[in-house]
Formats: structure tokens, sequence, C-alpha cells
């Protein structure tokens, strides 16, 4: 069975070409999402980790959303920090929130030496269909 490229209305628009999720045998891999506003794809990106954080969570959540998933499928993540040492600890707090106590997926944290949109954070995603 080939697999089935999802471009999601709702969410930002890509900063390069790819699809916004790629779906193969039930898995559904997200491609990283940046903290770029849906509605206001040229705004100024949120100040700090915290919002840029939130931001991409939400973004990656109109992603789930728009193939009928949710963050309560995600089986693992990987998250992209520019500033490691400065940001991991208020990356984590604000990443946790958007998950139920004891339902945290599988995760990967590295520090990179820049993403797109002069970015600090990206997250991509793997989920599974139920």
């Amino acid at each position: 069975m080939l697999p089935i490229h999802h471009m999601v209305d709702r969410a930002p628009r890509p900063v390069a070409p790819f699809s916004h999720a790629v779906e193969a045998d039930g898995w559904m891999f997200v491609t990283g999402q940046m903290p770029t506003d849906p509605n206001a794809p040229d705004a100024s990106l949120p100040d700090g980790i915290a919002a840029q954080t939130v931001r991409v969570m939400e973004n990656l959540e109109l992603v789930l959303a728009g193939v009928d998933l949710g963050l309560e499928n995600v089986t693992f993540v990987r998250v992209y920090l520019t500033e490691f040492k400065r940001d991991y600890q208020t990356m984590n707090e604000a990443y946790q929130a958007f998950f139920p106590e004891g339902r945290l997926p599988g995760r990967t944290c590295v520090g990179v030496s820049g993403l797109a949109v002069d970015a600090l954070v990206e997250i991509d995603l793997i989920a599974r269909r139920p």
C-alpha cells in the first residue's frame, strides 16, 4: 500500500517542500512544525521559548486534527532547540502541559545550530491510528 500524503488547510503553510503528514499502515509521520501563526504566516514569531513551544504544539494539534487524530495518538516526539542549555527546562514545562500526567510519548531532544524562520524550537512527531 502506498503512503498517503496529507496537506491540512488549517495548519501553517509549509516553509519548504513537504507534506504536513505522511501516513503508512496506520502510522502518521507529522513534519516538524515551526512557531508560525497559521492565520498570519508573515507575522513575527512569538517571543521566547515558552511561547514558541506552545505555538508549535498548537500547530501540531492542527495537523493531527486535520487527519482525525489527537495528541493522545502520539507515540514519539523529536524536539530541536537552538539554545539547548538555556531553553531546555522552560521548553519542557510548556511541552508537558499538552499531555496528561503519565501519558507522555517517547521523545528525543537535541540541540541544533539553526532552524528555519529563525525559530528557537521545532517539533515533529509520530502518531498511530487506533
